[in-house]
């Protein structure tokens, strides 16, 4: 019997436990009213938001020459925080996308460490 697919909650979850122990990362806060807020459930390297969950979604910061390979192979579309423009180095990753979670968290960790603040 097949198990029930993960939540996108605790997909991220996962993440949050996988990651949250690195050193200079620093995990999601709960407080009640930030979960609709910019940055109201991410992972942040040295206070930087490199991952979220947004609308069921893992959003990601990395290049912009990485996003466009991403959105060109239709594993997800650039982040719009609302304003009505979608932002060049955020990822709104697709729930049936291929590409995995876990790997996708790790490339925005190392871009976020390395780039400027």
């Amino acid at each position: 019997m097949a198990s029930k697919p993960k939540s996108a909650q605790q997909r991220f979850a996962d993440l949050v436990d996988a990651l949250g122990c690195l050193d200079g990362v620093s995990a999601p806060v709960d407080e009640p009213g930030r979960e609709g807020r910019f940055g109201g459930a991410a992972l942040k390297v040295h206070g930087k938001i490199f991952a979220m969950l947004v609308r069921e979604r893992l959003v990601v910061k990395l290049p912009r020459s990485r996003v466009d390979v991403l959105v060109d192979a239709g594993e997800g579309i650039r982040f719009d925080a609302g304003r009505g423009r979608p932002m060049r180095e955020w990822l709104s990753l697709d729930p049936g996308a291929r590409v995995g979670w876990q790997d996708l968290a790790g490339e925005a960790l190392a871009f976020a460490d390395r780039s400027p603040a």
